[in-house]
């Protein structure tokens, strides 16, 4: 079992830079496939990024490839999203998670742990 802690949500400008913070207790992430989620009012729950368990390959949704960079500490058993030129439909709450099951999906219900999101606010 794994507890997921994000931090580093907040208020920016379009064009501006943001980096939030999964910190994982009990399992090290690398045990995982971990992602980051998002969801904006009134819209379901999608796939932003994701690093798959042990190889550690990166994957990321369409409309943030370029834009954000998902990658991990395994020392401090933490998950970064650095998100970058910020835009303002990148409004929405935040979330980590992690899948134990070997085989990868970005379906959110897939994953089994959530930490209990953070709020990202972009302002045009």
């Amino acid at each position: 079992q794994v507890l997921l802690v994000e931090s580093g949500g907040g208020l920016a400008q379009a064009g501006g830079s943001l980096r939030l913070s999964c910190a994982a207790s009990g399992r090290a992430f690398s045990s995982y496939h971990m992602g980051w989620f998002r969801q904006a009012p009134g819209k379901e729950r999608e796939f932003v990024a994701a690093i798959r368990r042990i190889v550690g390959d990166l994957s990321y949704a369409d409309s943030v490839k370029g834009r954000f960079t998902i990658s991990g500490d395994n020392a401090k058993n933490t998950v970064y999203l650095q998100m970058n030129s910020l835009k303002p439909e990148d409004t929405a709450v935040y979330y980590c998670a992690a899948r134990s099951r070997v085989l990868f999906t970005t379906t959110p219900t897939a994953y089994e742990y959530w930490g209990q999101g953070t709020q990202v606010t972009v302002s045009s």
